[in-house]
């Protein structure tokens, strides 16, 4: 070997060995440097309520990496006990178990030469966090003199910028605790997946409206969630959710609100006739959802919602007392308006869901129910923000459904949102269809079946406020019979029914549209609202007033007919009566004697 090459091999060797020395002496000495920024940091932005301890801190200083082993993040109870007592406390507590704590690219010379803060990745491993919320009503109205800090304001002291690249969170498991006067519920998720990505802290960023929180992207991965609720009637689950704050989505998959109980049972506990509903959507996706006003404020502000496939299903039992409630202003669109934190919705998509309403009967004991499947159409201007309704006040629902899964039904609503009135309006047509399809919801609740009839079309629009509906309603239809059932109760001879039904269908009401006269009959609707009556209940009971109406049925002809049938079934029932005496009568008289 020649001697210039042993000199270079042997400066190498040294200048390996003095880096080597080098990275020892700052992994020795400056640890306790680092120790201390870092419990300092902890300490001066969150005003002394927090302490980070650990058992081992690594460090590689030429490596630029540090690792934490079992970190804990936890509150000092006496600190909270004083910023309650000077109202200062936050609503919200924490404490974070982390098993490892990896930082890579850590540049201690940038620290301690321009005091900044350069990481290029952070990784959580099995992180344990507990968010305990405890109500103060003092956080509502905090004055500016008391308005909290910036991060950037609690850490400027320690370093003038902080740049994170990229922080991954695997398997985390999250509980929250709620905690009131008198009690307390909690909620838990496990291997929950968080990736944040391009976090910038310095005295730009806070203004910076591309960011959430000084970073430029949150993802988070929820595999599954289920949560009864502390009424013992309810539960919510999903099985997956994902927020991208970059692109402002938010997808849940399956996501239910179920009933924990089975009808019987749900009724038997609750005593009293209450709507039971049961929910269920295969994916709610939400576009340009604004996650700091969701965050920040609890606000709902997003451009669209997608609901797809799935059910709304609502159920009563008329078999248990309901307490008489006024409704009036308890309408869909009044009760958004009073919900105290703002929604606002641009578009609403919903497809491919049935709605049902089903109730059982309290006098016939049977289950009857009314379908519109498949439900598809839009709902826009979803809102109780009073400035974005001050330059259209109208919320509008286009909706399309197969009703009893057999006719086309397409609807539309309009709200008037700043109505004190609760005004209103809707349209529609129902496409051919038979009639006996209603036999589902007629028979097993008015004890009525429809024997035919054909649909051709049906022609609505009603506008409305909280205590009249008016409007036109137009029943096109021919060869309509109904058959009257025999009371469970009071059970009758099928000749006395068979009579009534043949009044019914002769007297009391037209078998088509035009009748047979030729006389085409239009529903004028004038529903004084019955002030118990919820708003779909008055929207069924005004449409049904047009039905009669378009059947030949006025009130006073109803009334009129209903007793020349009850009286026409009464002389049935004693001729027959009469004449079975008279027959016995004879048999007796000219009956051989007994020898």
């Amino acid at each position: 070997m020649k001697p210039i090459w042993k000199w270079v091999i042997g400066i190498l060797i040294l200048i390996v060995m003095a880096l080597a020395g080098i990275s020892w002496y700052f992994s020795r000495n400056w640890k306790p440097i680092v120790e201390d920024k870092l419990k300092e940091l902890v300490l001066n932005s969150t005003d002394s309520l927090y302490s980070l301890t650990y058992d081992h801190l690594d460090m590689a200083i030429a490596l630029g990496n540090v690792t934490l082993k079992n970190a804990i993040l936890k509150a000092d109870t006496q600190v909270y006990a004083r910023m309650e007592a000077a109202e200062l406390a936050p609503d919200n507590l924490y404490e974070i178990k982390i098993k490892e704590l990896k930082v890579k690219r850590f540049g201690i010379l940038d620290v301690l030469r321009d005091k900044e803060l350069n990481i290029k990745s952070i990784d959580l491993v099995d992180p344990d966090i507990h968010l305990t919320n405890k109500y103060h009503a003092y956080n509502d109205t905090v004055s500016t003199e008391k308005s909290k800090k910036s991060l950037y304001e609690q850490v400027k002291e320690v370093f003038t910028s902080v740049n994170i690249g990229r922080i991954d969170i695997e398997s985390a498991a999250f509980r929250y605790t709620k905690l009131t006067d008198d009690q307390s519920s909690s909620f838990g998720l496990d291997s929950v997946q968080i990736r944040v990505e391009d976090i910038l802290i310095n005295e730009n960023t806070q203004a910076d409206t591309s960011r959430l929180y000084y970073t430029k992207m949150i993802e988070a991965m929820v595999p599954g969630f289920e949560y009864e609720f502390s009424n013992g009637f309810y539960a919510a689950k999903f099985d997956a959710l994902k927020i991208n704050t970059q692109e402002q989505t938010l997808l849940l998959t399956n996501v239910a609100y179920k009933p924990v109980l089975e009808k019987t049972a749900f009724y038997k506990k609750h005593g009293k006739n209450v709507t039971r509903a049961d929910l269920h959507f295969d994916t709610l996706y939400i576009e340009r959802l604004d996650f700091k006003k969701l965050i920040e404020k609890q606000q709902t502000v997003a451009h669209r919602v997608y609901i797809k496939s799935g059910y709304a299903k609502l159920y009563g039992d008329k078999r248990y007392p309901k307490q008489p409630v006024n409704q009036i202003g308890q309408a869909p669109h009044q009760k958004l308006m009073r919900i105290d934190k703002m929604i606002r919705l641009d578009t609403v998509f919903v497809k491919n869901v049935d709605v049902i309403y089903g109730e059982m009967s309290g006098k016939y004991h049977r289950e009857g129910e009314i379908s519109f499947n498949g439900t598809t159409g839009t709902l826009t201007n979803v809102t109780n923000d009073t400035l974005t309704l001050s330059k259209d006040k109208y919320m509008q629902a286009d909706l399309w459904a197969k009703i009893m899964n057999r006719g086309n039904l397409h609807a539309k609503f309009s709200f008037d949102m700043l109505s004190k009135t609760g005004e209103h309006s809707y349209n529609g047509t129902v496409g051919s269809m038979n009639a006996t399809a209603f036999n589902r919801i007629l028979y097993p609740l008015l004890n009525v079946e429809i024997r035919s009839g054909n649909i051709r079309r049906i022609r609505f629009g009603i506008n409305g406020t909280d205590y009249r509906s008016r409007g036109d309603f137009r029943f096109d239809y021919d060869n309509l019979k109904l058959d009257l059932k025999a009371d469970p109760d009071e059970p009758k001879k099928k000749s006395s029914l068979k009579i009534a039904s043949f009044l019914v269908n002769q007297l009391v009401i037209n078998d088509s549209n035009p009748d047979a006269n030729e006389k085409y009959h239009i529903g004028k609707v004038n529903h004084r609202r019955v002030p118990e009556h919820t708003f779909f209940k008055n929207l069924w009971q005004s449409l049904l007033d047009g039905i009669k109406q378009t059947a030949g049925i006025s009130e006073e002809r109803e009334e009129k007919w209903k007793e020349r049938a009850e009286i026409a079934i009464e002389t049935v029932e004693k001729t027959k009566e009469t004449s079975q005496q008279t027959k016995g009568f004879f048999r007796g008289l000219f009956k051989k004697k007994e020898k």
